[in-house]
């Protein structure tokens, strides 16, 4: 059993021990103790993914965001580890999880309404530190730094408060802040490809007038050395195998639909050119291979409700091969699709489903072919996941 399998295992006997303490510590506070559950899945010994980590959102102000652990090896599932290993944290994860990655033996979640970043052990889930950035959104890496978007205002919209967003760089060993770039409005989601900093800024404030610019930073300067208008209300950005960048956009939720748009290098020093817009709306998407799964929960406020659609592009030739990735008609028990990541090697796809946004969620784990292998419920709104590798 791999390590990862062990240093989650061991502390089941003592569950009840630990959330009593933890109850303990934390005076009044009102604890949830850490739950296990077994599942029928096991890992691939070939693909060194032993794992996976889900950050749950929680409800905004009520500071529920919580941790859950899929232990692929053994076929357990457990929700809300992070109180159980971390019991002397009085506000434990925070307010509103959005995002997390694994980046050598440490776990970055990314806590939006806390501001802040938790840092933590991606063995055991302890707690390393925190990194303090206002209003902070998504995360990527390279070369032991950390590149962290950040609407830098208030949790408050409006064109009178809003505030150039900002990218943060921070070293991955010592924590430190170690330098900062101003881009657009609200910036979402960052990719990164050699020198060059891809930023998709929403404007997501600014309701009405939204962003649409896709900002170009230099990783060397942490400079801004261009922007680029891509779409209204940028959302997500990815680089394929064949580097191209694919960003989406939410549209304006009136009369500008949700697209994805393409962008192509045309030189050097991070130079794009929007060359494909598909008329394909997107709330989220999962490149694997050549294939880029998404799906869909376009909010139109004409009709006060939400059109949910699934699908597969290939990134190569730009065409929709699938209408989507669930082929067993189970999609129709899904509520609000919410999360989305693809296994690298075996193409088995884990979808979470937000369900009301005021109770626990569900995360769905699918077969390379559409078919549903098994559920489990999660916490409250389920946003975020990541996979583990084997050391």
């Amino acid at each position: 059993m791999n390590r990862f399998s062990l240093s989650f295992l061991r502390p089941l006997a003592f569950c009840g021990l630990v959330a009593a303490l933890c109850v303990g510590c934390r005076e009044d506070e009102v604890v949830v103790p850490q739950e296990t559950e077994r599942l029928p899945t096991t890992v691939d010994a070939r693909s060194g993914i032993v794992g996976m980590y889900l950050l749950n959102e929680g409800n905004m102000g009520s500071n529920k965001s919580t941790l859950d652990y899929l232990d692929m090896a053994a076929g357990q599932y457990y929700r809300n580890i992070y109180a159980s290993r971390n019991p002397d944290v009085a506000l434990e994860l925070g307010d509103v999880g959005n995002d997390i990655q694994v980046y050598g033996c440490r776990l970055w979640a990314v806590i939006n309404c806390s501001n802040k970043v938790e840092v933590m052990d991606v063995a055991s889930g302890r707690r390393i530190g925190q990194v303090d950035i206002p209003n902070c959104r998504y995360i990527a890496f390279a070369d032991g730094k950390a590149y962290i978007t950040s609407y830098v205002g208030p949790v408050q919209a409006g064109a009178s408060t809003a505030v150039r967003g900002a990218v943060y760089e921070v070293d991955t060993a010592s924590l430190r802040i170690t330098a900062r770039c101003t881009v657009g409005y609200q910036p979402d989601g960052i990719c990164i490809d050699g020198e060059n900093i891809y930023v998709a800024n929403s404007g997501g404030y600014l309701t009405g007038v939204y962003d649409q610019m896709l900002s170009v930073v230099n990783r060397a300067t942490m400079r801004q050395v261009r922007q680029i208008a891509v779409g209204l209300n940028l959302h997500q950005v990815g680089l394929d195998s064949e580097g191209k960048l694919w960003v989406s956009s939410r549209g304006d939720y009136e009369d500008v639909p949700s697209r994805l748009h393409v962008l192509r290098p045309i030189g050097r020093n991070g130079q794009m050119e929007l060359t494909d817009t598909l008329d394909i709306p997107c709330s989220r998407f999962c490149m694997a291979g050549d294939s880029l799964y998404y799906f869909s929960t376009g909010w139109s406020n004409q009709l006060q409700r939400n059109t949910v659609t699934y699908g597969i592009i290939n990134t190569r030739t730009l065409q929709r091969v699938s209408s989507s990735f669930i082929t067993d008609g189970t999609e129709r028990t899904i509520t609000i699709p919410y999360g989305l990541i693809v296994h690298p090697v075996t193409r088995e796809i884990y979808i979470t489903d937000a369900k009301n946004y005021v109770s626990s969620g569900q995360l769905h784990c699918y077969s390379a072919r559409g078919e549903r292998l098994w559920s489990v419920r999660t916490g409250d709104i389920p946003a975020a996941m990541c996979f583990v590798t084997r050391r």
